[in-house]
Order: C-alpha cells, then sequence, then structure tokens
C-alpha cells in the first residue's frame, strides 16, 4: 500500500511513498532469501556481545583482590582473563558484523536491481506527470541514503541493541536493585526516542520531496538553457532555482538543530541512570549487600552502556532518514508493480484494463481491440481506437500534433498500459517479441559494440557488422578511431543525431523483434540525415510487422497502409494512393505536406 503521491511546488505529481507497514513488509521480503545469514550473524554477535560482559566482572575481582589487600600474584589469573575476553571478542565481533555487512549489502543489491527492473516498467506517463527530478533524487539520494545506514547503521545497530539487553541482564544478575536503578534513565530516553522519531520522520520525507524539486528545476533550467536565454528567462529560472534551493537548506538546518535537542536530552538521562546506579551501590556496599567490586562492576556496566545506547538512539537518526528513502524506492516498486486503474467517467462504467496477450497467428500479428486513454481524468487522449496489423505488414500512423499517434504507438509496444481496451501483440520465438524506437534515442557509455550488444549480448563481432550494414552505418563506424573498440557516450566519441539513431536502428535489427515500433524514429536527423534515416528504417523493417509514426509522408508513401488518427480516433485507412485520391483528412495533409516541399528551398 502507498500513500497518496505528494505534490511537489513543480506542480508535478510526485511518485507515490509507501507507507510504513507496506515498507516494513518490503523489507522482510527482501531479508527472506538470506534468513539463515542473518541468524548466524545474530547469534555470533550475541556470543561476541556475551564475551565481552566479562570484562567488568573480572575488573570488578581486580578491585576486591586490591581492597583486600591480597598479594600481586592473584591478580595474574584476572589479567589473563581479560586477555582472552579481548582476543575472544575481537575474533567473533569481526566475524559476526562481516556476516550482516553480508547480509546488509546482499539486501541491498537486491533493492537495487528490484528498483531499476521496476522503474523502467513504469508507465511513460506516469513518469511525465512526476518530472525527471523525482526518479532521479530517488534512483541517487535515497538509493545512497539506504545504502549508507546498511553498511555502517545496519552492523552497528546490530551490536548496539544485543549489549543494551545484555548488560542490562547482567546488571540484574549483579543485583536487581542496580538494574532498577539504571531503568531511570529509560523514560527520558524514550521520551526523547518518541519526541525524534515524531519529528524525523516527516521532516526528512518533506527534505527528499524538496530536493526533488530542487533536482528537477535544474534539470529543468540546464536542459532547455537555450530557450531560457532566447526569452531572457535567466532571471526568473535563477531565482526558481534559488527559492527551492532556500527551501532545501532551511529543511537541512531543521534536521540539525533536531539532532542537537536530541543529543542534548540523551545526557540528561545518562546523568540520571549513572547517578542512581552509584547511589545504589554506595548504600548496598554500606549495608554489606554487595561488594566494592561489584558495585564497580556495576558502575562500569552502566558506563559500558552510553556507546551503545547512545548510538543506537542516533542511528535513529540515520534509519529514520533511510525509512524515507526506502518508502520513496518501495513506493515506485509498487506502481510498477500495480498499474494504474482509471477513474470512471461521469455516466459511465470503465472498463477493466487487461493484460497484453501474446499470438503466433500468421494472420494478424497486432490486433488493438477499442483502446482508450486518458493522461488523468478530462484528459482523453485515444477513443475506442480498433486496429489489426496483418504478419509483415507495414502500417503508418499519420496525423496532426496531438491527435494520439505517440500514444498508440507506445501502447503498441507495451511501453504504456492503455485505461482500457486490449492488445494482442505477437508472440516470440526468442526473448523480444516487441522493439520501440523513438525520436529520443540515447546512446550508452561504453564501446560502440558494448552499445550495440545491449540489444543481443551473444551477438558476434561478425553480427554486429551485419547490423550495421544492414541500416547503411558499417562505413562511418569502422572509421571512429578505435572502430567498434571506439567509447562512444558519455565522455566519448559523440555520435551526432542521425548516427545516434542508425545505432538504435542497428540494435533493432540485432534485437530482430516480431514487431517493430517507431515513433518519430527519424525526425531528429533534419532534412538530409532525414533521407538517410529513411532508407536505413526501410531495411531495419524488412521481413518483419512494423507501425509507424510517420514525421513525414514520404514514409507514409512507402508503407503498406495508412492509418489517419484525428482527435485520438481513426477517421481513415488505406493505401497512400487510395486516400491521396479520397480527398479526406490524409489528403489534406498530403496537399499541406507536398505544397510545403515544392516551396521550401532545397538544401
Amino acid at each position: 500500500m502507498t500513500t497518496p503521491s505528494p505534490t511537489a511546488d513543480t506542480g508535478a505529481e510526485l511518485l507515490p511513498i509507501a507507507t510504513p507497514a507496506r515498507t516494513r513488509a518490503a523489507l522482510r521480503t527482501l531479508i527472506r532469501p538470506d534468513r539463515s545469514l542473518a541468524l548466524t550473524g545474530l547469534g555470533i554477535l550475541v556470543a561476541a556481545t556475551a564475551v565481552g560482559l566479562l570484562v567488568q566482572p573480572v575488573l570488578g575481582r581486580i578491585v576486591d583482590i586490591v581492597a583486600d589487600g591480597r598479594p600481586a600474584g592473584d591478580l595474574t589469573l584476572p589479567v589473563v582473563l581479560l586477555v582472552a575476553v579481548a582476543v575472544v571478542q575481537g575474533l567473533t565481533t569481526t566475524l559476526g558484523l562481516t556476516r550482516i555487512a553480508r547480509l546488509g549489502e546482499t539486501v541491498l543489491a537486491r533493492l537495487r536491481e528490484r528498483f531499476v527492473e521496476r522503474a523502467l516498467n513504469l508507465p511513460a506517463d506516469r513518469l511525465e506527470r512526476a518530472g525527471a527530478g523525482d526518479l532521479t533524487a530517488r534512483v541517487t539520494g535515497d538509493v545512497a541514503r539506504v545504502a549508507e545506514a546498511v553498511r555502517s547503521a545496519l552492523p552497528e545497530m546490530a551490536r548496539s541493541v544485543l549489549a543494551i539487553l545484555l548488560t542490562l541482564g547482567a546488571l540484574a544478575l549483579l543485583d536487581v536493585r542496580f538494574l532498577l536503578a539504571a531503568l531511570l534513565a529509560v523514560p527520558v530516553q524514550l521520551l526523547t526516542a518518541r519526541w525524534y522519531v515524531r519529528r524525523a520522520l516527516t521532516l526528512y520525507a518533506d527534505q527528499r520531496v524538496a530536493n526533488g524539486a530542487q533536482q528537477q528545476q535544474l534539470l529543468e533550467t540546464i536542459g532547455g538553457a537555450v530557450t531560457v536565454r532566447g526569452h531572457r528567462l535567466e532571471e526568473q529560472h535563477t531565482e526558481r532555482s534559488a527559492g527551492r534551493s532556500r527551501k532545501a537548506v532551511d529543511l537541512t538546518m531543521r534536521s540539525v538543530n533536531l539532532v542537537l535537542g536530541f543529543y542534548g536530552r540523551l545526557h540528561i538521562a545518562e546523568y540520571i541512570g549513572l547517578a542512581a546506579v552509584l547511589i545504589a551501590g554506595f548504600w548496598l556496599v554500606r549495608d554489606g549487600a554487595v561488594s566494592i567490586g561489584t558495585a564497580t562492576a556495576a558502575a562500569l556496566y552502566f558506563h559500558s552502556l552510553f556507546g551503545p545506547v547512545n548510538a543506537a538512539l542516533v542511528l535513529l537518526d540515520d534509519a529514520q532518514s533511510a525509512a524515507a528513502g526506502l518508502a520513496r524506492l518501495v513506493g515506485v516498486t509498487d506502481l510498477a508493480e500495480l498499474p494504474e486503474q482509471p477513474e470512471p467517467t461521469a455516466g459511465k462504467a470503465a472498463p477493466v484494463s487487461v493484460p497484453r496477450q501474446r499470438t503466433a497467428s500468421s494472420e494478424a500479428a497486432v490486433t488493438v481491440h477499442e483502446v482508450s486513454h486518458a493522461y488523468g481524468p478530462g484528459r482523453p487522449v485515444l477513443h475506442e481506437v480498433s486496429l489489426t496489423l496483418k504478419a509483415g505488414e507495414h502500417v503508418a500512423l499519420v496525423g496532426t500534433s496531438g491527435a494520439g499517434k505517440s500514444t498508440l504507438a507506445r501502447i503498441v509496444a507495451g511501453v504504456q498500459q492503455p485505461t482500457t481496451g486490449t492488445v494482442t501483440a505477437p508472440a516470440s520465438t526468442g526473448e523480444t517479441s516487441v522493439v520501440l524506437v523513438t525520436q529520443e534515442v540515447h546512446v550508452f557509455t561504453g564501446t560502440l559494440a558494448e552499445d550495440l550488444r545491449l540489444a543481443r549480448p551473444d551477438a558476434t563481432d561478425a553480427d554486429l557488422r551485419t547490423a550495421l550494414s544492414t541500416v547503411y552505418a558499417l562505413d562511418w563506424a569502422e572509421a571512429l578511431p578505435d572502430g567498434l573498440a571506439t567509447v562512444v557516450g558519455e565522455g566519448g566519441h559523440r555520435l551526432d543525431p542521425a548516427r545516434a539513431q542508425q545505432l538504435a536502428l542497428a540494435r533493432l535489427v540485432l534485437a530482430d523483434p516480431a514487431l517493430a515500433v517507431l515513433d518519430e524514429a527519424t525526425a531528429e536527423a533534419g532534412s538530409a540525415g532525414a533521407r538517410v534515416l529513411e532508407r536505413s528504417a526501410e531495411a531495419a523493417l524488412a521481413g518483419r510487422t512494423a507501425l509507424v509514426v510517420a514525421h513525414r509522408l514520404t514514409q507514409a508513401v512507402a508503407a503498406d497502409r495508412v492509418v489517419v488518427l484525428e482527435a485520438g480516433r481513426v477517421v481513415e485507412s488505406g493505401p497512400h494512393d487510395e486516400l491521396r485520391d479520397a480527398d479526406g483528412p490524409y489528403a489534406a495533409l498530403w496537399r499541406a505536406w507536398s505544397g510545403s516541399r515544392t516551396r521550401a528551398p532545397h538544401p
């Protein structure tokens, strides 16, 4: 279960945050495969802590020997015991902490893998509503905060809690009155913890939201720097960035003040408890109930609690921050597991969206049945669209901007879930049945060969060259400084938009899907590059079923069939020549497009 999505002051609908109960359940699920490792590590730490508790009574014994004026030789055995305790405790503590650390790293790796897997499957429109900053903050800041807690807080917390419980037990064994005296500090400590937790959880959650809003603003400002300068909006964007930075700093300072108040209250509890144990020891020694050595051991026991008690309570700071980060990560994984269901429109019950089905039919490779989609209440994009693609058929989607072409393409590709309706997609004999290529192509950091092998990890160099040759990219690829071994992407050799798109088309060839969906895949290349890319796209699509969102109507001419969308509805469908001569919406688009090309100067 997740809490409703908060809204940052950017106006974005942020991704949801899991409730505490759901977060704990997710944590148990993550730990469950490694229960034996957890139990073994915990058992070893219990043994190490128990051995360490022998130090105080041994020191008390030394005090009694000295107080009674016994020979120096009587100190030999206690000293040897202290050395033995130190060695055994050191070895067992190291072994126990190593196992706990291994548990933490294993769980952290599992969390990261699950988060990345689920984040990649989030509906595209949901990410658009949240903004890139929110997801970026979660995948960087929140994961880092949880990782820090796992690596430092988890082992220390486990050791501290065990030390507290066993030390209190040891105090009771010395004399239950020592335990009662020590417990006088507990009310102050519990009130301190409650005071802190009630404020920290919401404060850290607000801090993470503020950091996400800050990152979103920076991404928008830097990403749109050309537009910002072109419209002379530098001052406004600088002020927005400064305002969101001030909010993040203010929340950080509030958390600092909270921690300082937390420490101050802990010191008061320490003084109360130690004074009570010393007074109890004085009375018990005066009455002959215990020896001076026993009273000394009791005082040492309580003093030894300062470290673990303070560590456990101070680690609440890391725990609360990590819990807030974990809740944000679990919120994303839950959102990916449970696709959002649309709100029914007034007066009409919305049909339930069903999962994409698979078919091996040779007649109908893809069937879209009464698919509708809305980006939130009152924002419909598609209206009961039905469409069938035959095996091997190339269908071009055309229409004016906002007609719903890209939305339909993403639904057919499986990237976007429809609000209502069904999509029957092709069955796959391999791992990939559908591949989507958009105009926003990412070149991954690494060698060109590694980038290509993302589509097919077992591809040989000969396979890579064949794929590049298919899309007419082999010549420039081999002309790179190191050929296929050339590092591309961030910090590497820069590929222009046309080459980056050819790289994406080569990956499509390597993946060899039954269905290829191209969403304006040649739009970023410019006029000259578009002609090259259209030839590359045609070669990449040869022999497979394809749905192409046509940025240029030359792609519609080459298609087997053209489907025209208007305001989210299919208004025409047929071959290019037939629609051009029908004097309908497509004919109007063709006249407008071909007329503008006639008037435009040749490059």
